[in-house]
């Protein structure tokens, strides 16, 4: 998985003019620190509240935006009609979620078995292609144990 440094990630936000403020720097450690979780900008807020009162939930929006709009950050919908985050990955095809329905864990997959129906596609329609996501439904394995 691609963890990005601190270091890194106020690079890129000076690259493209954008302060490092103490209230982005304790945002983005509160990510970092949280990676592989897919966090809302509400659970975001509730993390960083805990430390730094001070922050309002306008400024984390504000943070999480720039950081999707520098394509530091993705923004991911997973049916629950909440916004959630996470890195963005070099890579050219992003994993894929499997999401369990009982507890709302979300389970990264990184296999890309859909390459081969995207060539099909594109040869078949002349559509190119620039990205797929694909998101299972279902039970996690600790709430099939609960049942």
């Amino acid at each position: 998985m691609y963890n990005p440094t601190f270091n890194s990630l106020c690079e890129k936000l000076q690259q493209k003019a954008y302060k490092i403020t103490p209230q982005r720097q304790i945002i983005l450690q509160a990510l970092l620190d949280n990676h592989s979780q897919h966090l809302s900008a509400e659970e975001v807020y509730a993390i960083v509240r805990e430390q730094h009162p001070e922050i309002g939930l306008a400024t984390i929006y504000r943070t999480l935006e720039i950081c999707a709009k520098l394509e530091i950050l993705h923004e991911i919908e997973f049916g629950d009609g909440c916004t959630r985050y996470e890195f963005a990955k070099e890579e050219v095809h992003r994993h894929h979620h499997l999401i369990c329905i009982n507890c709302g864990k979300v389970i990264e997959f990184d296999d890309d078995l859909l390459e081969s129906l995207e060539t099909w596609v594109s040869k078949k329609t002349g559509f190119k292609i620039a990205d797929h996501q694909l998101k299972f439904y279902g039970s996690c394995e600790d709430c099939q144990r609960q049942d």
